[in-house]
């Protein structure tokens, strides 16, 4: 589905999101649990990925960095239908 930008490894642990942050480096937060709030992004590695737009970013299961096209980026809001 994807390809792997960058091997990383990263171990995850239970009850936080793993995501790649705008500056292109893995990041995690605590994710809410039982109307608890969850906690402020924390950085775990440095990487500097340089995003391109079209592309998902994400972690995959061996904790790599990779990245998927998106099916419909850059077209813009769908039109609302008219009632008649």
């Amino acid at each position: 589905m994807g390809e792997k930008l960058q091997k990383v490894g990263v171990k995850r642990e239970d009850g936080f999101l793993y995501f790649i942050d705008k500056a292109g480096d893995v990041s995690r937060a605590k994710m809410a649990r039982g109307g608890k709030k969850g906690g402020k992004p924390q950085k775990v590695t440095k990487v500097g990925i340089t995003k391109e737009d079209g592309f998902l970013y994400y972690l995959d299961k061996g904790g790599d960095v990779a990245r998927a096209r998106m099916v419909n980026s850059g077209k813009g809001a769908k039109k609302a239908k008219k009632r008649k």
